[in-house]
């Protein structure tokens, strides 16, 4: 598994590692939906394209993360899946399946309600990339 999950107090956090920026940026929003519901319950039936920019990596994943926290929380929408089609220094656009939520879709397993700077990191270690976020839920 390319992610793990953090004990912290009162919240929930990932560890990710990936061989590239891109795997990481998908791993970490795979992980955070894995959070929030079964994703292999969803079966997309839309696309949305997203475009999000940070100051820095760790900026970015908490920008590109929120994003897609987004929209779940505010458009109802689970997502099972991104495709980064372009990753540069603190830019990202992406394409990401979406279902729409629904009562029988996919029970909610973890209401996440924010992306934190709490402990963040996120950028490239001695043997690939890897990023460590803590979601407030």
């Amino acid at each position: 598994m390319p992610y793990s999950l953090i004990d912290h107090t009162a919240d929930i956090g990932i560890r990710v590692r990936s061989a590239t920026a891109e795997a990481l940026f998908a791993e970490a929003a795979a992980a955070m939906f894995d959070l929030i519901c079964d994703r292999r319950q969803i079966t997309p039936d839309n696309h949305r394209c997203i475009k999000v920019a940070g100051s820095d990596w760790p900026d970015l994943m908490v920008n590109w993360l929120r994003e897609l926290l987004y929209l779940f929380s505010g458009e109802m929408q689970l997502v099972k899946s991104v495709q980064i089609s372009q990753l540069e220094a603190y830019h990202i656009h992406a394409r990401a399946g979406i279902a729409a939520m629904d009562a029988g879709h996919c029970a909610i397993r973890h209401e996440i309600k924010a992306v934190t700077y709490h402990g963040i990191t996120a950028g490239p270690v001695a043997d690939g990339w890897e990023a460590v976020v803590i979601f407030d839920v």
